[in-house]
């Protein structure tokens, strides 16, 4: 009986084809929801604009669209930077979702698009102090299938069990959306210790307080944790 050959490795070339493939593909379709997210925070914004001009002071809230990888939804003394990478990036060995079996039974499903939630003090970016600081509030994790799972806290965060069966629509997209204003609004400014600004150098004050080198931010000072709360 003839023996059988052992099957022919992937050629080098056939390997990059591949992977370029998916990740392109994987591209894509995280490029195509950050579309979506532009899409429904403007419809957010136009829809309730006129609410917020009912009101006795004035209130920020505002739709910028930055750029192809950039926007900003701007209401009351925050902003909110979603802010989508343009590389692709593959879940950690160790992580607990490459033990599910939606990722078992297909390794490709593990190649995700990043889109980042950034959020800065309205007036930080107004005056441009650019020693203020700014958090992650959360990310957003698109494969390929438009399955997704979320990093960040608790109103933003969606548990890892749920990514082989929550796909990226407009109703997630809004909760989303939603949910990072809800955290943000309640993730207010607290007075810094008194400490870390009683020095100040003549250089400093002459710049005016804005210009001053001493940092703005929400936890400066304290103790802030990702993953807590």
């Amino acid at each position: 009986m003839m023996k059988q050959s052992a099957p022919k490795p992937k050629s080098l070339i056939q390997e990059i084809i591949t992977k370029s493939c998916l990740k392109q593909e994987v591209y894509h379709q995280t490029l195509d929801t950050f579309n979506l997210f532009k899409l429904e925070c403007e419809a957010f914004v136009s829809a309730n604009k006129g609410k917020v001009r009912k009101t006795q002071f004035p209130v920020l809230f505002e739709y910028y669209d930055r750029s192809a990888f950039e926007f900003q939804l701007k209401f009351g003394s925050d902003v909110l930077i979603f802010f989508m990478h343009s590389n692709v990036f593959d879940i950690p060995r160790n992580h607990i979702l490459m033990k599910s079996s939606y990722i078992r039974e297909d390794k490709s499903r593990s190649y995700c698009g990043i889109i980042h939630i950034f959020n800065f003090l309205a007036d930080s970016l107004k005056y441009n102090r650019t020693n203020d600081i700014g958090y992650c509030i959360g990310r957003v994790f698109v494969n390929r299938e438009n399955h997704y799972f979320t990093e960040g806290k608790r109103e933003i965060g969606v548990p890892y069990n749920s990514f082989s069966n929550k796909v990226l629509d407009r109703d997630a997209v809004m909760s989303i959306i939603r949910s990072s204003i809800e955290y943000t609004i309640n993730f207010d400014l607290l007075t810094p210790p008194f400490d870390s600004i009683k020095e100040v150098s003549v250089s400093e004050i002459l710049t005016t307080l804005d210009a001053m080198s001493f940092s703005t931010g929400k936890r400066l000072g304290f103790r802030f944790q990702a993953d807590v709360e």
